[in-house]
């Protein structure tokens, strides 16, 4: 990780800070980050939260904390340490893209599911109107992949799953075991009890939502799923023909013509003789540090009731990934490499990624497109 991929790195956690609601303050437009002096702690230091203290109105070991919590797990990063008056101080991994392609690959399809919520309670009220109903339903499955118990006030998953015209990409109630949803405000999250129990919220919740038709008849599930999702529930729904478009522009196209990318990657790789082993360092900041925030992208949308952020998540994952694929595969008389083997790899765990986000909005990814 060069000093320019962290002061990104970091840019990026302020970003999310700010998009989480725990920092209200205006985004910086660079983030500067410069060589720990003589004597300090790690190999980099940024002074952004002494920056940003006084317009958001907190000391600046304030902001430290929250920038450190959004930073820690960060791919490339052994170790973040907040010093002195607030400044954030860097020690770097040497292969953290490798640790990240491995984490990918071996959680699968299951990777960003956690237990940071486990023993919140989360029950809502039971809906009729369509958008409501899909955008809690997706909920639901981002608050359970987090480790949270999800679902509605009279027990059971009730709607999409088995009207007529409804349901999910996969089929009746799939991934509700395993699935949990995003896009609530933190106080809809039941406090735990001195005792340590968590505590049961005994009201049904009701997210927010500006009502839309689903209408798998006219756009297919994936596109009529999208079109309510992809906009923030308190807005107006997309605008469902243009997702019918298989142009760039169509971000769901986007996505799932990146995924259809990885497959076919994996192929040609195949009849060249090679698979994906990640053996050597790749330079690809955008698309490792996309993937390494996909946890924290899911558990915030659960923690925020917000499946539009899971949506945006995989467009900006799509595009890292199709900026970075050309240089997978061997050009001319090129032989397969340790470089290559390991381009591959990382491509193969954005892949995964994007079927896993895919899977939470119950739209399917296709092989090929």
């Amino acid at each position: 990780m060069t000093p320019a991929d962290l002061s990104l790195t970091v840019l990026h956690a302020v970003r999310r800070a700010v998009d989480d609601g725990a920092l209200r303050v205006d985004v910086p437009p660079t983030v500067k980050v410069e060589r720990a002096r003589p004597g300090g702690v790690g190999e980099y230091a940024s002074n952004v939260a002494l920056t940003l203290s006084r317009s958001a109105g907190r000391t600046a070991l304030d902001i430290a904390g929250i920038l450190e919590e959004r930073l820690r797990d960060t791919p490339g990063l052994q170790a973040v340490d907040v010093t002195g008056p607030g400044f954030l101080n860097f020690t770097l991994r040497p292969d953290a893209g490798g640790e990240l392609v491995r984490a990918v690959r071996e959680a699968g399809d299951a990777y960003g599911s956690g237990t940071a919520l486990a023993g919140v309670t989360v029950r809502f009220a039971d809906l009729t109107e369509s958008r409501a109903l899909l955008v809690t339903e997706t909920v639901v499955r981002l608050l359970r992949s987090q480790g949270a118990d999800a679902g509605f006030a009279q027990g059971a998953d009730v709607g999409f799953a088995q009207g007529a015209d409804v349901g999910f990409a996969q089929g009746a109630d799939a991934g509700f075991a395993q699935e949990a949803p995003a896009n609530a405000p933190a106080q809809h999250e039941p406090a735990r009890e001195e005792t340590g129990q968590p505590a049961r919220d005994a009201t049904p919740q009701r997210i927010h939502v500006h009502p839309g038709p689903y209408e798998p008849r006219f756009l297919g599930v994936d596109a009529a799923r999208w079109a309510l999702l992809r906009a923030a529930p308190q807005d107006r729904p997309l605008d469902g023909p243009p997702l019918l478009v298989q142009h760039e522009r169509n971000p769901l196209f986007r996505v799932r013509y990146a995924h259809s990318r990885v497959r076919r990657l994996l192929h040609n790789a195949a009849q060249l003789g090679f698979g994906p082993a990640y053996e050597t360092p790749v330079h690809a900041p955008e698309l490792l540090g996309v993937l390494g925030d996909h946890p924290v992208v899911l558990l915030t949308a659960a923690r925020h009731r917000a499946p539009d952020r899971v949506a945006r998540h995989l467009e900006a994952t799509a595009d890292a990934l199709l900026a970075f694929q050309h240089t997978v595969l061997p050009l001319g008389d090129e032989k397969p490499s340790a470089a290559h083997r390991s381009r591959l790899a990382l491509a193969e765990a954005a892949g995964t990624v994007l079927a896993g986000g895919l899977s939470v909005l119950g739209i399917s990814a296709p092989e090929r497109i």
